[in-house]
């Protein structure tokens, strides 16, 4: 990491550690509820007329040559032929896979982007009236969460992991109806899964083993489709486009 990174970082850690006046509270944390409220109503206004998708995510650092970006784009393909929109972080990784194969497959293609000091960037595959802008992480989870009728989880890093405990304890919480949440890579998943039972469930009771049922591991595109399509089938529901 650079000096120049560290020093960024230590003068942010100051500055929050710094005893501030209540005039800086009122015009610095006061205004910024005004941001905040833009960024939610322009996502609403935005996300309602475009209705609810199948997240995907993952890794942003995912090549194109990796196999798991040619398989997010195999089942945001097979997903946007089965009638599904196809919601993604809007950046490159498998998120670029995600918005690519819906594209490919002639389906609505939904990029919620960041701003980020790196990695994210808008992909080309996101519809060009489909394209939304977030400064703030809770209000782009909050369009990801009310607008999802499925979540797709491939293999990602700590944003991914977010996303996915974000979505099971909504879920489990009874904040949000009980929505497919679908781990893509067996051997990817497996060990956190092992993990999560052996230690949260068996050992320390932190869980149900109800919670265990909100979740399916699948290899392939054909099985996110099949768990998407048994579940919409078991509701007599339909995908929405």
């Amino acid at each position: 990491m650079s000096e120049e990174i560290l020093n960024e970082d230590d003068a942010r850690i100051k500055e929050k550690l710094e005893q501030k006046s209540w005039n800086e509270i009122k015009s610095n944390d006061s205004w910024a509820i005004f941001k905040i409220m833009s960024e939610f109503v322009n996502g609403y206004e935005k996300m309602g007329r475009i209705g609810p998708c199948v997240s995907i995510f993952g890794s942003a650092r995912t090549k194109t040559d990796d196999p798991f970006y040619k398989l997010a784009e195999e089942v945001a393909f097979k997903i946007s032929k089965a009638g599904y929109g196809v919601i993604t972080g809007g950046g490159p990784g498998i998120m670029e896979a995600g918005n690519k194969g819906a594209h490919l497959g002639g389906g609505i293609s939904v990029g919620l982007n960041i701003e980020l000091p790196f990695e994210q960037h808008f992909n080309p595959y996101i519809d060009h009236d489909k394209n939304v802008q977030f400064d703030y992480f809770f209000v782009r989870k909050v369009m990801f969460v009310k607008y999802s009728q499925g979540f797709v989880v491939m293999p990602g890093g700590f944003g991914t992991l977010d996303e996915l405990f974000e979505a099971i304890t909504l879920i489990q919480t009874k904040k949000i109806g009980k929505f497919p949440i679908i781990l893509v890579g067996t051997d990817f998943w497996s060990g956190l899964i092992d993990w999560v039972k052996n230690v949260l469930l068996e050992k320390y009771k932190n869980v149900s083993p109800d919670d265990m049922n909100l979740i399916k591991i699948v290899d392939t595109a054909d099985e996110v489709v099949e768990v998407l399509d048994t579940f919409y089938k078991k509701y007599n529901l339909k995908p929405n486009f």
